[in-house]
């Protein structure tokens, strides 16, 4: 039986995937420090500090495949980023590792290309450009898990995951919308793909408006079906208004956290 362990399992992300990830030849070993409830069928809950490297090499034992989900989860001040978020992510791969565990998938965020305009798309090309110190925290993630993948042959798929809603709420999730089927069937993508090194995906439905080109990764089988044009009309109407920065950049409002530059030469630069 497929044994795949899911950290930060306790969490918006983990309590939806936990779900979705159900299936009769896998069990899900769900990790977080926070209250897991009681384990279903074919479910095995481990409440640990997934900083804790000892705790996390022995949780991995007999596992085939992680997706790390366990972060603070949205733009904060640095002292919350840092150090936690990249504690997690050395620990998590540090312990697979050591743990003989061969396929890590890193839920990353479109947050570490944040600051990219949304009138232009962009491809795994594109430069980074995080939103802010939760996006920073995204792409060390990312970094870390090619230094893994060279240096110690871990396959390692990076998601970047944008707005993972049950529907489109403002104009800019129009563009950068994620939904719940889709966004498991990326991550049952992820678990399943054929054998690789090292890859980047944006997690992004099949929306008209969508600014990103996963073409790259065409081998994976992500074919998302959900489009968040359906949703158009309803969000139009709502008369959402967003900020300058929030409406027009992949990162949305992360972006305008603590913004004090040019708005015009943020939009502009590439």
């Amino acid at each position: 039986m497929e044994r795949v362990l899911i950290t930060g399992a306790a969490g918006r992300i983990g309590r939806l995937i936990r779900s979705g990830l159900r299936a009769p030849d896998r069990m899900l070993r769900l990790v977080d420090i926070a209250d897991l409830g009681t384990a279903g069928d074919r479910e095995e809950i481990y409440v640990i500090d997934a900083t804790n490297l000892s705790a996390m090499k022995e949780a991995m034992l007999g596992v085939d495949v992680v997706i790390h989900l366990a972060a603070y989860p949205e733009e904060a001040p640095w002292e919350t980023i840092f150090p936690l978020n990249y504690q997690l992510s050395h620990t998590m791969f540090e312990a697979a590792r050591q743990s003989g565990v061969k396929r890590v998938v890193f839920a990353s965020s479109v947050q570490a290309v944040g600051f990219h305009s949304l009138e232009n798309t962009i491809s795994d090309s594109a430069r980074i450009r995080p939103s802010g110190f939760y996006g920073v925290s995204k792409a060390f993630g990312e970094a870390l898990g090619s230094l893994y993948a060279d240096k110690y042959g871990l396959s390692v798929g990076c998601l970047r995951i944008a707005s993972f809603e049950e529907e489109p709420s403002d104009e800019r999730m129009l563009s950068t919308w994620l939904s719940f089927e889709d966004g498991i069937h990326l991550f049952e993508c992820a678990i399943n793909a054929p054998h690789h090194h090292y890859y980047r995906i944006f997690g992004v439905s099949n929306n008209t408006r969508s600014r990103v080109d996963n073409s790259h990764v065409s081998w994976l089988g992500y074919r998302p079906n959900s489009n968040a044009e359906n949703f158009a009309g309803k969000v139009l109407d709502s008369g959402t208004e967003l900020g300058l920065l929030a409406g027009k950049t992949q990162g949305g409002s992360a972006c305008e956290v603590g913004f004090c530059g040019d708005v015009k030469a943020a939009l502009s630069a590439t």
